[in-house]
């Protein structure tokens, strides 16, 4: 596979966790599609394997979510600057505490906005806690299975 392809390929997994965020836009079938691309151009036996890895993942993902209550964002409070944080968080998190910083990283960002937001600690707080009751946990589950892809894809990319 040439670099513009695994470019393409690259940015259409990116779309795919922007849209993971954005409500309506299938952002981890964007990422599942996106290894689908890469392993058809690139039947290599590491490829086959990211891709059933990340179909398994993203099954799981499902299951956990329909587990979850449904999302309720909107009536929340939570504004796409919260997304944005709380992506932007998720994805630092992921990079600096390899894999497990998402996590801290996904709440940290959601408490950043709404600090910026409120201004105070402990409304921030509360709004934080009440953002992620409402459907936060939902989004964090998607987002995490899908950074995980995505480290299993540049790392089969990488050293594959």
């Amino acid at each position: 596979m040439g670099v513009w392809e695994l470019l393409l390929v690259g940015l259409v997994i990116l779309l795919g966790l922007c849209g993971v965020l954005v409500p309506g836009v299938p952002g981890s079938w964007l990422v599942w599609a996106g290894v689908l691309w890469w392993a058809l151009k690139d039947p290599q036996p590491v490829a086959w394997s990211v891709l059933v890895g990340a179909t398994v993942a993203l099954f799981l993902a499902q299951v956990v979510r329909w587990a979850l209550p449904a999302r309720r964002l909107r009536g929340s409070g939570a504004t796409p600057r919260t997304a944005v944080y709380a992506g932007l968080g998720a994805l630092l998190g992921f990079v600096l505490v390899p894999v497990l910083g998402a996590v801290p990283g996904f709440v940290g960002g959601v408490y950043l906005s709404e600090r910026l937001r409120l201004g105070r600690h402990g409304e921030a707080r509360a709004a934080s806690r009440t953002v992620m009751r409402a459907g936060g946990w939902s989004v964090l589950t998607e987002l995490f299975t899908c950074l995980l892809i995505v480290g299993a894809w540049v790392g089969a990319v990488v050293w594959g």
